[in-house]
């Protein structure tokens, strides 16, 4: 009888996966102006960057340049996590096809833990429950489990050739 033993890059994969659900819990418990703080940073960076002649606009001009950046790192950042998510519990999975059972399962995980995010969020002070993050978020999800996909693809036929 052959035993079924879960492979050493499965297990990684597996404790990656937990750090990132972790991680997106802990990002979770910021209240808003600890957030506003997180993206801040990313904001400032970004008009640093890309607009050199901020101090020279108007104020009016700032906060719409500010508050646009603002909402691009946030929906980005959400993007970007859950994609991570995807990715390594796609690996953590073992799938070798993209279109099967255990695919749509991986996804319906990472979706699932989207709706407990946005859920977990709304008793946050100063944030709020979303239906359109949890859709973001899963689409993350289906992003990372493609390039897991793709990736692995890749580099199995890299092993043949």
């Amino acid at each position: 009888m052959k035993k079924n033993k879960i492979s050493r890059p499965r297990i990684i994969y597996g404790i990656i996966t937990v750090v990132v659900m972790v991680c997106i819990y802990l990002f979770s418990c910021e209240n808003a102006d600890k957030s506003s703080d997180t993206s801040g940073r990313f904001v400032n960076l970004i008009i640093s960057l890309f607009y050199g002649d901020y101090d020279n606009m108007t104020s009016a001009e700032q906060e719409a340049i500010r508050g646009n950046i603002s909402h691009l790192i946030r929906k980005t950042a959400h993007f970007v996590i859950y994609a991570a998510l995807g990715f390594f519990a796609f690996l953590t999975s073992g799938q070798k096809r993209m279109i099967c059972r255990g695919t749509l399962l991986t996804l319906l995980f990472c979706g699932l833990y989207a709706v407990t995010d946005e859920i977990h969020q709304h008793f946050v002070p100063g944030r709020a429950c979303m239906i359109r993050d949890m859709f973001l978020d899963t689409c993350g999800s289906l992003t990372g489990i493609t390039v897991s996909f793709v990736l692995t693809r890749i580099f199995q036929r890299k092993k043949v050739t």
